[in-house]
């Protein structure tokens, strides 16, 4: 049996509910930061032999720690018990298969990726679900462009610099071909592979975006160049994009590219997403696509070691850490201070 919902449209149920649980989450963390600090006021007390000055100051510090906590374990609370069932429960399951023999259109990101874009676009070729692949180049240096021609995708420069404006590009280009109405979104180092498309189609019938997840232990290589801290830091990021848009649905992964998405859905993003937020884009995609009540799905993909030089986030530890942060202040912000 075939359950129609109309993803398009944004219902009473899809509407911003508060976000409690959200706004819970600095009030514990400001509240367990300054009980540590009175914590680690107790060294200089004791080294001072307990001087009664700061002995007041210690108490006081313990004491008004405990403010922040527990409103914000009583917002948590109301969120949890009071407002959650409405938020899980007013949403149906959807439904909208596709045909068996469904085609899509790939669309890879590049830059500077001589070295790989030529076994990640005959991956994707010889998929027999796959109409054409699509390669956008955002302005490399090197023969990107000309390899992935050669290889057989069509290429399209984007000049303007920057991770978000080449996703940009990449959806347009690819919404543009109406005989496809799905298109894949991916990366062109080849960390990612064709073979997890059939996965991401298995769960497009529920979801107007499949976003990919690298959360799978056993599914990761093991010498990528996501770290421990950039993997659980990036399972942290998600699962406060979880909390903001609670009841609509479990993430684990904010900084995968490997996505599905409908062609529809697309252009309605396309209009509520900032091209200029750079390398904490998809976690902006995710957060705006949420907020507008697309039906998002999260797949397991398998993960590899890029082929070439890392040159986003995954650069390194620190890298990660400021882009992390950057998602985090997005989240909170709703973007107004990230573009760059």
């Amino acid at each position: 049996m075939r359950v129609s919902h109309d993803v398009g449209a944004v219902s009473a149920s899809d509407r911003p509910r508060p976000r409690l649980l959200f706004w819970s989450v600095p009030l514990i963390l400001a509240g367990l930061t300054t009980y540590l600090l009175g914590v680690l006021l107790a060294v200089p007390r004791w080294a001072f032999l307990d001087a009664p000055h700061l002995r007041a100051i210690n108490e006081k510090v313990v004491w008004y720690s405990g403010v922040p906590m527990f409103f914000g374990l009583m917002l948590a609370l109301i969120d949890f018990f009071v407002l959650l069932p409405a938020k899980r429960h007013a949403r149906g399951v959807m439904n909208e298969p596709f045909a068996a023999d469904v085609k899509v259109t790939v669309t890879l990101t590049a830059w500077n990726d001589e070295a790989s874009i030529d076994a990640a676009v005959r991956d994707f070729v010889a998929h027999p679900r796959v109409a054409r692949v699509v390669v956008v180049d955002n302005n490399s240096r090197d023969k990107t462009a000309e390899v992935a021609r050669a290889a057989g995708a069509t290429v399209v420069i984007e000049e303007r610099a920057g991770y978000g404006r080449c996703v940009t590009r990449c959806l347009e280009e690819g919404a543009r071909y109406d005989d496809t109405p799905l298109v894949v979104l991916c990366e062109g180092d080849c960390t990612f592979r064709a073979l997890d498309l059939d996965k991401l189609l298995a769960y497009a019938p529920h979801a107007s975006v499949v976003n990919g997840t690298r959360i799978v232990e056993q599914l990761r290589e093991y010498n990528t160049q996501l770290s421990t801290f950039m993997y659980y830091g990036n399972f942290a990021v998600g699962k406060l994009l979880e909390i903001k848009h609670l009841g609509r649905g479990t993430f684990t992964d904010v900084g995968t590219t490997y996505k599905l998405m409908r062609r529809e859905a697309i252009a309605r993003l396309l209009t509520v997403t900032d091209p200029k937020v750079n390398l904490e884009f998809n976690a902006h995609f995710l957060d705006r696509a949420l907020g507008s009540g697309e039906r998002l799905v999260e797949c397991p993909i398998t993960f590899y070691p890029r082929i070439g030089e890392s040159k986003g986030g995954n650069v390194n530890n620190s890298r990660a850490l400021k882009v992390g942060l950057k998602m985090i202040w997005g989240l909170y912000t709703d973007w107004r201070w990230s573009a760059e």
